[in-house]
């Protein structure tokens, strides 16, 4: 099973302080809207999210399909199947995709520490 690229994805008080923040650790944004309280920033292949009131928690983030420039990979699992294999397995999903559909997609499960994982596939 491939999960695609990493990132942590945290709730942040204020993007602002927290994109100033980051960027004095040698991050450079790399996406987002800050007018929409969400970057992404990168230093190296180090990617962090930074996400003004849209979730409680900090989250791991996998996209399946990119590569750490955010590029569209030549292979790569599936959301859909890597649903499938992870339901096999006896994991309780928080949040599904339609199997019946292609293209982006996410999944939402909790590990059992209590921390979120999103898998968001765009590709």
């Amino acid at each position: 099973m491939k999960l695609g690229v990493f990132s942590l994805s945290l709730s942040v008080k204020d993007i602002h302080a927290s994109k100033a923040f980051y960027e004095k650790l040698g991050f450079t944004t790399f996406g987002g809207n800050i007018d929409q309280k969400w970057l992404i920033l990168k230093n190296d292949q180090c990617i962090i999210g930074l996400f003004q009131g849209m979730f409680e928690k900090n989250m791991l983030t996998f996209n399946p399909g990119w590569d750490v420039n955010a590029s569209k990979l030549e292979s790569f699992t599936d959301i859909r199947e890597i649903q499938k294999e992870l339901k096999a397995q006896g994991i309780v999903l928080d949040s599904e995709s339609d199997e019946n559909t292609s293209g982006p997609a996410s999944i939402v499960l909790t590990d059992p520490d209590g921390n979120p994982i999103l898998l968001d596939q765009h590709v």
